[in-house]
């Protein structure tokens, strides 16, 4: 990940563009590639991974690259080390969502407390 954030760091300071860079454009950026990737499969049906095309897959493929650049610019911004965030996550998801009562069920958890046994 450091390497990752490394080089986009030199990629933005190279063109001075860190001046332009706050937390909202930053996040508004992340979103609008996000979007984007939600866009290559507005009015399609379900897609089966298996059958996907090339294009689409290279496509999807763009587009991820394109929204895991604005989330390590963003962790690079905010000093945020992902492998232990993502790592902290995992374990509070683990805790929220436990097997025997998330298993095959697509509830959030704050429903869990509402379900019967």
């Amino acid at each position: 990940m450091e390497n990752f954030q490394q080089e986009i760091k030199t990629f933005c300071d190279e063109r001075d563009w860190n001046q332009f860079h706050n937390p909202k454009d930053l996040s508004i950026s992340l979103m609008l590639e996000a979007a984007e990737l939600l866009e290559l499969f507005q009015w399609g049906r379900d897609i089966d991974f298996e059958a996907v095309s090339t294009d689409i897959r290279n496509n999807v493929a763009d587009e991820l690259a394109d929204i895991f650049y604005w989330v390590l610019l963003l962790s690079q911004k905010f000093e945020i080390d992902l492998a232990s965030a993502f790592d902290n996550k995992m374990a509070k998801n683990i805790a929220k969502y436990p097997i025997d009562k998330s298993k095959g069920k697509h509830s959030k958890y704050t429903e869990f407390e509402n379900e019967k046994n």
